[in-house]
């Protein structure tokens, strides 16, 4: 595999930080590959879920605690992004789109689009945590407890994004 070196400098980034990000790029990428491998069984995926992770610690590498636990940030975040994307892939199988009994026309597709954005564009109005909650419980499946764990807040506080949310997205399609 070549690395073609661009730097992060540009982004943001300090020379420690860019240099450091990419000697863990170099002498780390195969086996966080390998990780994702074993957790993954698409090669695409292993190699998307793992640049993703090095994208991530570049956005956090302000807040890590500790930069020499890159690695293990590393490690954590292609363990974390190959369950989502198992989750998500059980999801689609376990809930597949019903083909439309009566073989809808391209007016029943649009006005389908057009709700679907709509969705998306109520949810990108919630605030973060409301907006996440609300996606790991009815997109990926997740009960109170999973997404607690995956957000690291308590069952408690699921509950009270959960409601806050559904009352702003209640709110936000009742105005129109």
């Amino acid at each position: 595999m070549t690395v073609v070196h661009r730097g992060f400098e540009g982004v943001g980034g300090s020379v420690d930080e860019s240099a450091e990000i990419e000697r863990l790029f170099v002498t780390r990428y195969a086996s966080l590959r390998r990780l994702a491998a074993l957790l993954l069984d698409d090669p695409g995926a292993c190699e998307e879920v793992v640049q993703e992770a090095f994208v991530c610690l570049h956005a956090r590498w302000s807040r890590l605690d500790d930069p020499t636990k890159a690695l293990a940030y590393l490690r954590r975040t292609v363990v974390n992004l190959s369950r989502s994307r198992l989750r998500r892939r059980f999801v689609v199988r376990r809930h597949p789109a019903a083909p439309d009994p009566q073989g809808g026309d391209a007016f029943d597709g649009a006005v389908a689009a057009l709700e679907a954005a709509a969705v998306v564009r109520a949810l990108r109005g919630l605030q973060r945590r409301q907006r996440e909650v609300l996606v790991l419980r009815y997109y990926a499946g997740l009960n109170e407890a999973e997404i607690a764990a995956t957000l690291g807040v308590s069952a408690g506080s699921v509950k009270a994004y959960a409601s806050r949310g559904l009352a702003a997205l209640k709110e936000a399609f009742e105005e129109v």
